[in-house]
């Protein structure tokens, strides 16, 4: 009788290992450091210091039973996150980052130790630590691809490997990464393929058969400026693709990386006066101020993928999102918060993020003019064609793909300009032989200047001249017609500047 009492004990215990390998959570603080007193508050700010001192419930992480078992690869990241990817048993990457950061290993390792390194750190609280785990359902309502994280203590396990050492008992968020082949998760867009901005970015130079998905940038833009997240460099996206009856590839955009979403910074007299000098480091409150700080980093990639999107198109997708995120959806959304954070922050957030969402319409088109005063139009390393019409009040340029043979050219994308609304028009040929038409009334903007790129291209001249045309010719054989109507300029690219190449180095890929 005995034996079988025990063999059916162990029989229980191996079908349920976890319930007695570790408990099923644990309460934990993310960073009690950062609880300081009133004169450090009022100096350095208050930020989210209750929030990173308040005790949360978050479950472990058993790596041998989530997403069907996750073996740890390799670690990533940047200098202030740990991360630790991992494969699931189809080859799917998913990715735990630690909630704490430490903008201070930056630094040289003696900085770090310094005044100057203990203030970077205290500067963490500028971040709300479970900031990431309300966005999933407004993005989602918003049209917007998403990660959906989840808030997890590493469990001491044998399955952590090399990296036990460094990451166990560590609170993290674990989450998909948009990497490879992700065809099952709509959340992604479904896609077989999923790029990173360089070889997004290369592609589209190499060929101008491939295409983005503007629209769809233009709406997770904006949802990041109704976050308040400012720091949407090229590494914050990736890209889901998919192939396009013509031969070329489709880019969607998937943000990533929430890390300055909800962002809290002056709030203290010292992150006050900084704040007016670094205007991208904005405090998420209920208006959203000062767009060109605000999208300081995201405005290289927005002027390049945005160029071909009219007044209209911004007018509306800032209508539709503002009709799409309603009460219902964000109070939802912060109410998924434990119940002792949402008593810190849910109704802050509820107010602040209602009253951003109304001004999207507004905040639409008042963007749509800072982009539109200076236009970057780029070609690709593939042959172009540039029509530039021009008439009294407007203009109509169209980037066309010649044609083969006794075919013709097939229209790429096109933008009607108004001198009320652009100042400077720049348009770069890039590589291969392009051909730049010039015709109608002439140039109704203040300035046009076309820079002809790579190869032999040939400037074809058939308007009046209104305001100055300029061609600026690098000297390698282009076909320039002889008359007074056009102004040339030699110069000498730097660095590839005006080349597939260069256009990556401005967008920090190469």
């Amino acid at each position: 009788m005995k034996k079988y009492i025990f063999t059916c004990f162990l029989t229980f215990i191996s079908l349920f290992p976890t319930v007695f390998a570790s408990p099923p959570d644990t309460v934990v603080v993310a960073g009690k450091q950062y609880d300081r007193g009133f004169f450090h508050r009022l100096f350095w700010g208050t930020h989210y210091r209750n929030v990173w001192a308040e005790p949360i419930r978050v479950p472990f992480l058993d790596l041998t039973t989530e997403a069907g078992g996750l073996k740890p690869t390799e670690k990533g990241g940047s200098y202030q996150t740990k991360n630790l990817r991992l494969l699931d048993s189809s080859g799917r990457e998913y990715v735990i980052r630690s909630v704490n950061k430490d903008a201070s290993q930056t630094l040289s390792p003696q900085k770090r130790k310094s005044i100057i390194g203990r203030t970077i750190r205290d500067q963490t609280s500028v971040i709300h630590p479970y900031g990431a785990m309300i966005i999933p359902s407004m993005a989602e309502a918003a049209g917007v691809f998403h990660a959906n994280p989840k808030y997890f203590v590493v469990a001491d396990q044998q399955a952590l490997g090399e990296f036990r050492s460094e990451f166990a008992n560590m609170l993290v968020m674990l989450e998909e990464r948009p990497e490879g082949n992700w065809e099952t998760n709509p959340d992604f867009g479904s896609s077989k393929e999923i790029e990173s901005s360089k070889r997004a970015f290369t592609k589209l130079i190499d060929n101008n058969k491939n295409k983005v998905d503007a629209r769809r940038f233009l709406r997770s833009r904006l949802f990041d400026m109704f976050l308040g997240d400012w720091s949407r460099r090229e590494d914050q996206w990736r890209w889901a693709t998919y192939k396009m009856p013509n031969g070329g590839t489709y880019f969607k955009p998937i943000p990533r990386d929430r890390d300055h979403a909800f962002f809290k910074f002056n709030d203290g007299i010292i992150t006050w006066l900084a704040s007016l000098y670094a205007t991208h480091l904005q405090t998420f409150g209920p208006k959203i101020k000062n767009l060109k700080g605000l999208n300081k980093t995201g405005a290289p990639m927005d002027r390049s993928l945005l160029v071909f999107l009219k007044k209209e198109d911004f007018k509306q997708i800032g209508d539709s999102l503002k009709m799409q995120l309603t009460d219902e959806i964000i109070e939802n959304a912060v109410r998924t918060w434990p119940e002792n954070i949402y008593k810190l922050t849910g109704k802050e957030f509820e107010k602040n993020l209602k009253k951003r969402r109304d001004q999207l319409p507004e905040i639409a088109e008042k963007y749509y003019s800072i982009l539109a005063k200076n236009v970057e139009i780029p070609g690709s390393d593939k042959e172009d064609i540039f029509r530039i019409t021009g008439s009294e009040k407007s203009l109509l340029v169209e980037v066309l793909k010649p044609g083969k043979k006794d075919q013709p050219d097939s229209l790429i994308a096109s933008r009607t300009f108004y001198p009320s609304e652009t100042k400077s028009l720049k348009i770069y040929g890039l590589g291969e032989e392009d051909v730049f038409e010039i015709r109608g009334n002439g140039n109704p903007l203040k300035k046009l200047i076309i820079y002809d790129g790579e190869d032999e291209d040939e400037i074809k001249f058939d308007a009046k001249k209104d305001k100055p045309i300029e061609i600026l010719d690098s000297g390698d054989g282009n076909k320039i017609p002889d008359t007074k109507k056009l102004t040339i300029k030699k110069y000498q690219p730097k660095a590839n500047e005006f080349s597939g190449k260069g256009w990556l180095l401005r967008h920090r890929l190469d």
